[in-house]
């Protein structure tokens, strides 16, 4: 028998209302496709900037070399990552922005995160462990508490804890940084494979066994 926690309704009526969300579609040169994953199990939450152009076309949170890179951080294969509920991702945007011609992808629209960000987060009650990945989520969760720059935000990380972490966007352009900062493989990275290792050592008392369909991955 599956026990079906209070808090899953509420979260899949408000999944059905981001994925039928096009609040910024005049803004796009593409069709909006809103991709996250949360369950009402989810204890470790990821919260990046916005969907790639890959994670776009399939619809499946970090599908990318920066979700190899995550992984990585983490301590946890692609399986672990795309199937157990008590991980979700919510970016801080749900759309792909679109591609700067200068390099790179926009920023998130600041609009999705008025709309959906307290309401997804109040659905999300079983929470412990929330990785601000990047600038974007560091700035909106972390407000006076956040330092000058990410850098200093991210070598800050002891002062946040226990139930968030910063973290650098594992994208290839971490690369230099990441050699700049031989700290973050040295002390914070084994750090958060421990605390993630643990996290997933709990037992998980009410998986939901339609998971992968709570996911939004724009797709009715």
């Amino acid at each position: 028998m599956v026990t079906v926690s209070p808090d899953q309704p509420q979260l899949e009526a408000l999944l059905s209302k981001i994925r039928a969300c096009r609040a910024c579609a005049g803004e796009f040169e593409h069709e909006p496709r809103p991709v996250l994953r949360v369950a009402s199990e989810t204890r470790l939450l990821i919260c990046g900037q916005a969907p790639g152009r890959r994670v776009h076309q399939s619809g499946i949170p970090f599908d990318d070399p920066s979700g190899d890179r995550l992984r990585e951080w983490l301590g946890i294969d692609r399986d672990t990552f795309d199937g157990d509920p008590r991980i979700g991702v919510a970016p801080m945007a749900f759309c792909f922005p679109g591609t700067n011609p200068e390099g790179g992808d926009y920023p998130p629209p600041p609009r999705c995160a008025a709309l959906w960000r307290h309401s997804l987060l109040s659905a999300l009650p079983k929470v412990e462990l929330t990785l601000l990945v990047g600038s974007y989520a560091q700035r909106w969760a972390l407000r006076d508490t956040r330092k000058r720059s990410m850098t200093e935000t991210v070598a800050a990380w002891r002062s946040y804890g226990p139930a968030v972490i910063p973290l650098p966007h594992p994208s290839w352009r971490s690369t230099v940084w990441l050699r700049r900062n031989p700290w973050f493989e040295q002390d914070l990275a084994p750090h958060l494979r421990s605390r993630v290792a643990a996290l997933l050592a709990a037992p998980s008392s009410e998986r939901p066994p339609d998971y992968r369909d709570a996911s939004v991955s724009g797709v009715p």
